[in-house]
C-alpha cells in the first residue's frame, strides 16, 4: 500500500488533549500538517485560542476532560466539525507540587494529580471509543512517563502515569478486535514542566540521593525541544503503525525506545496438591536470594 508521507493523516478527525502548550502543541501541529482535522485542548482558553490562530484548520476547546461531561463535549467537537474521531492524543498532565512526597503530600493534592492523569485519559478514550469502534477504526495514544518507576520522585504523578500504562494495555486488548488501537508514549521533552530554577534543582536533589545517574542526570537537564517526539505520535496514529498496539514506548530527542512487557520470572513451584505452602525461610532464600534467613546459621 502506497502512502502519502506528506498528508498521510489526510481526512483524519483528532483530538489532542493538552494540545495548546508543549509537546501537545508540537503534537498537534504536526498532525494538522499531516492533513488531519485537529481539536486543540486545554485548560486555559487563552492558550488554547494562540494555539489555533497557528494551526491551519483546527478548532479550539477550551476545558479540563478530568469530567464525563467536558469528555464528551471534546469529542463531541471533533465529530461535528471533521464528521469522525479518527485519533486521540492525551498529552495534559499536572506536575507534583514541589518537593512532595508520600510524607508531604495531601489527600486533595494526590487526587487532583490522579484526576488529571488517569481521570483524563478514563474520560476522553470511553467517550471516543465508542465511535472508533462503530467506525471499525481508530486510534489512541496516550501520555505517561519515565516517572511511573518511581525514581523521579513524588507520588501522584507516578501513580497517576503508573495508571495510565496499565490502563492503556487494558483498552488496546479490548479494542483490538474492534479495529482499535491504544498506544503509550513517554516523551522527554523541554516543557513548561521540566523548565526552571526549582525543576533543576529537583533533578539535581534527586541525583544526589541516588533515585537518578548521571545519564538520566543529563538527560533531564538538557531535553530536547517537543518537535523531537512529536513524530513519534504521529506515526502512532498513521496506518504505518496499524499493527502496533498495546505498546509503551519510549521518545526524546533522537532516543526512541520500547519498555518491554513485565513477565514473571518464575522463583520456585511445587505442587499445591501435593506439598504444603512455602515457609518464611523458604520465601526469603527466593526472594533474597540468601540461604540462611537474618540471624540463622
Amino acid at each position: 500500500m502506497l502512502i502519502d508521507m506528506e498528508r498521510v493523516l489526510e481526512g483524519r478527525g483528532a483530538v489532542v488533549v493538552g494540545g495548546s502548550r508543549g509537546v501537545g502543541r508540537a503534537v498537534a501541529e504536526l498532525l494538522a500538517r499531516l492533513g488531519a482535522g485537529v481539536v486543540v485542548n486545554g485548560r486555559d482558553p487563552d492558550a488554547v485560542a494562540a494555539a489555533v490562530d497557528t494551526i491551519d484548520g483546527a478548532v479550539g476547546f477550551a476545558g479540563s476532560p478530568t469530567d464525563e461531561p467536558t469528555a464528551e463535549g471534546l469529542i463531541g467537537t471533533c465529530t461535528k466539525h471533521f464528521g469522525r474521531i479518527d485519533i486521540l492524543v492525551n498529552c495534559a498532565g499536572i506536575a507534583e507540587p514541589a518537593g512532595s512526597s508520600i510524607l508531604t503530600v495531601t489527600g486533595a493534592q494526590f487526587d487532583t494529580l490522579m484526576a488529571g492523569h488517569i481521570g483524563t485519559a478514563f474520560h476522553t478514550c470511553r467517550a471516543a471509543a465508542g465511535h472508533m469502534v462503530a467506525q471499525r477504526s481508530g486510534a489512541i495514544v496516550n501520555t505517561s512517563s519515565f516517572a511511573y518507576l518511581g525514581d523521579y520522585g513524588g507520588t501522584g504523578y507516578p501513580a497517576g502515569k503508573g495508571a495510565v500504562n496499565g490502563f492503556t494495555m487494558a483498552i488496546a486488548a479490548e479494542l483490538r478486535e474492534h479495529g482499535v488501537r491504544a498506544n503509550v508514549v513517554c516523551p522527554g521533552a523541554r516543557t513548561r514542566l521540566s523548565t526552571g530554577a526549582q525543576y533543576e534543582q529537583q533533578i539535581r536533589t534527586l541525583h544526589r540521593r541516588g533515585l537518578l545517574d548521571d545519564v538520566s542526570m543529563h538527560a533531564a537537564l538538557d531535553p530536547a525541544p517537543p518537535d523531537y517526539v512529536a513524530a513519534l505520535y504521529a506515526y502512532l496514529v498513521s496506518d504505518l503503525a496499524r499493527g502496533v498496539t498495546g505498546q509503551i514506548l519510549i521518545g526524546a530527542g533522537n532516543f526512541v525506545g520500547r519498555f518491554a512487557r513485565p513477565r514473571p520470572d518464575l522463583l520456585g513451584y511445587r505442587d499445591h496438591s501435593a506439598s504444603p505452602p512455602w515457609s518464611l525461610d523458604e520465601l526469603h532464600a527466593m526472594i533474597s536470594g540468601e540461604v540462611s534467613p537474618p540471624g540463622g546459621e
